[in-house]
């Protein structure tokens, strides 16, 4: 029988004898064959798994790092206006992935593309000014990224409601003061350094290590609602969205650890 809803008109699920059609009768043999089946897999089933979110953070990441390197070796450390407009381009993706409804693989994929000309402009300009540095952050990313996932399959670090509720409320008040320390400093407050957050100074290393602890315990955050969309058996879709949230909270925590380091090997 076909259903005379458009919608569920336009699917085979629908409009075609499947598993609730009445057509014929199962033998007693056939209802034991298919008691005796296996349960179906999640990959079966259409739903999200441990391994699809593996898999798209690491195209995702490929596709970051293949422009970064790019990015690195054609364009000139100084040159920072590339990087800017890529990080305006990527602020702009990352509000349309978090609004929009429909999940687009695509504008998670362009999000990593000109994240990685931003951070590879940004990485030349550092590694410029301080060698070795940039493995040295990548190095801290992966060390803070293994040890929050060790402290939350642990149980060390528990994400409960009151927990989130701090941390997304730590995280504005971060954001709310680099945002206010960004337009000081372009009207020219204190001669450019707004409140001085992002000096080579006591406050500005004070504020590096608040926001290295932020980005580390939102991993945590990540990592929960990884296992909670797993557990609900959430579409396989989802998986780039996971992706997609695990590569700006550890774009986040690498920049924060970038800077961190220029003002420890400032201050030598």
């Amino acid at each position: 029988m076909r259903s005379s809803n458009p919608i569920l008109s336009r699917s085979d699920a629908f409009t075609r004898g499947g598993y609730a059609t009445f057509d014929t009768v199962a033998s007693d043999r056939d209802l034991q064959v298919m008691y005796d089946a296996p349960s179906a897999t999640a990959m079966q089933t259409g739903r999200m798994t441990l391994d699809d979110v593996v898999v798209k953070t690491a195209l995702v990441f490929l596709t970051l790092a293949t422009t970064g390197t790019l990015t690195w070796i054609f364009l000139a450390p100084e040159n920072l206006a590339i990087p800017g407009l890529a990080a305006l381009a990527g602020f702009a993706l990352a509000l349309v992935i978090t609004f929009k409804r429909a999940i687009n693989p695509g504008l998670v994929l362009a999000y990593a593309a000109v994240e990685g000309v931003f951070l590879g402009g940004i990485s030349h300009y550092y590694n410029n000014q301080f060698r070795g540095i940039v493995a040295q952050a990548v190095l801290g990313t992966l060390a803070a990224f293994g040890g929050m996932l060790v402290a939350y399959k642990s149980g060390a670090i528990r994400v409960t409601p009151r927990f989130t509720k701090i941390l997304v409320g730590a995280t504005l008040g971060f954001v709310l003061l680099a945002l206010t320390n960004l337009v000081l400093g372009l009207v020219g407050v204190d001669g450019g350094a707004g409140l001085g957050l992002r000096d080579a100074g006591p406050l500005g290393l004070l504020f590096g290590v608040a926001g290295v602890v932020l980005a580390s315990l939102f991993l945590a955050l990540d990592f929960h609602h990884i296992e909670e969309g797993i557990r609900r058996g959430a579409p396989e879709r989802e998986s780039w969205l996971a992706a997609f949230g695990l590569a700006v909270t550890l774009i986040w925590l690498y920049l924060e650890i970038l800077r961190l380091l220029a003002i420890l090997r400032g201050n030598d």
